[in-house]
């Protein structure tokens, strides 16, 4: 049940941000509209940023199912601009409104467990610590998150699938190519 509360909060400020920006809704907005008190809102989220961190977290977790391994993660890359740009104005309205750190962050979240799940996988059966697993993942992240914010403050015009593609051609065996340097220079 509380996940279908979640989702109608989410639902009442989606609606809300394609007619007036982020930062002029209010939580008693979002409330009265789903005919649930200010107490159950508080329950489920300490804001309304924080309500849209788990909005975006949860289309994006949606496009990225069983997407992070190397053979998919182009797919998911793919399905994350998707999921990006079916939610244009929502995101566009939240781009303006909250800080390009908060952006960042779940950007930033959302592309490492995809780069992540990558790595792990081309690195099984080689010797490479943690710490540098995470290095690599970390390296691609903002590569990955520098590209969609500047697709994103450019008004998400340019075509997403050629983005996906030159992405995918720049990294074409990159990261086995880190892993194996890591691995070798122990």
């Amino acid at each position: 049940m509380p996940n279908a509360t979640k989702q109608a909060l989410e639902a009442s400020l989606k609606r809300m941000m394609l007619k007036k920006p982020l930062d002029k809704i209010t939580i008693r907005d979002i409330t009265e509209d789903c005919g649930i008190s200010r107490m159950t809102f508080y329950y489920h989220f300490k804001d309304i940023y924080d309500l849209v961190e788990w909005s975006c977290i949860e289309d994006a977790s949606r496009a990225l199912q069983d997407k992070k391994t190397y053979d998919t993660w182009h797919e998911g890359l793919l399905q994350v601009f998707e999921a990006v740009l079916e939610n244009k104005p929502f995101i566009l309205n939240a781009y303006r409104c909250i800080s390009r750190d908060q952006m960042e962050r779940f950007l930033f979240k959302l592309t490492y467990d995809l780069i992540r799940g990558v790595v792990d996988e081309r690195s099984q059966g080689v010797e490479i610590s943690e710490e540098n697993k995470a290095f690599i993942a970390e390296f691609y992240k903002y590569s990955f998150v520098g590209i969609m914010l500047d697709w994103i403050r450019q008004g998400m015009s340019a075509d997403y699938q050629v983005i996906v593609e030159k992405i995918s051609t720049t990294m074409q065996g990159n990261i086995s190519n880190s892993i194996r340097n890591f691995a070798a220079g122990k």
